[in-house]
């Protein structure tokens, strides 16, 4: 899932560059770029209650096997645009899921600020996150797409991904977050 509301660029280059190459039968991911949907601000109404995309894009994220997070730094955190959906989300369909997380700022100067927040908020869903993530600079683009390095670490963190998802198929992980008990 692409984070930003602003149309294609660099990120979605090297995200769907990388679904792309990943694309070979076997994976059939599917990249969701908020620029093209119409999310509801998160109220604390049900999703299929919402005049928009909000249901498609949370059933998009329940019914996968793996999620990839993708977000500029935004103020030295990740997106409001990936907050709000997140917000949308239930506990259960992130809970024990394999996900990664890909952040691009314009230096090296914010590296962790969104990775760090959205393993926080990953924490709360109890969702299964890649022991590494991928941070972007300007230094991994040439004339706007991912140099092959950039690609590498993309492609790298999709694999990833993905062989935790073959690795845990069936497994059932406690103890529950704490946002899941009742």
């Amino acid at each position: 899932m692409l984070g930003s509301v602003t149309g294609p660029g660099r990120l979605h280059r090297a995200v769907t560059g990388a679904a792309d190459r990943l694309n070979d039968g076997t994976a059939h991911p599917r990249v969701i770029d908020l620029a093209d949907a119409r999310i509801a601000f998160a109220d604390g109404r049900p999703p299929e209650q919402l005049d928009d995309e909000t249901a498609q894009v949370v059933a998009s994220i329940a019914h996968a096997d793996a999620v990839v997070l993708a977000t500029p730094v935004y103020r030295g955190s990740l997106t409001g645009a990936l907050k709000n959906v997140l917000d949308h989300v239930p506990v259960d369909a992130l809970e024990s899921k394999p996900t990664g997380i890909i952040a691009m700022g314009a230096t090296d100067h914010h590296f962790l600020g969104a990775e760090r927040h959205l393993r926080d908020i990953l924490a709360f869903f109890g969702a299964l996150v890649a022991p590494t993530a991928v941070y972007l600079t300007s230094r991994d683009f040439e004339d706007g797409e991912p140099t092959a390095d950039a690609g590498r670490a993309v492609d790298g963190l999709l694999r990833t991904v993905l062989g935790l998802a073959e690795s845990v198929e069936g497994v059932t992980f406690g103890p529950a977050p704490l946002a899941a008990r009742r």
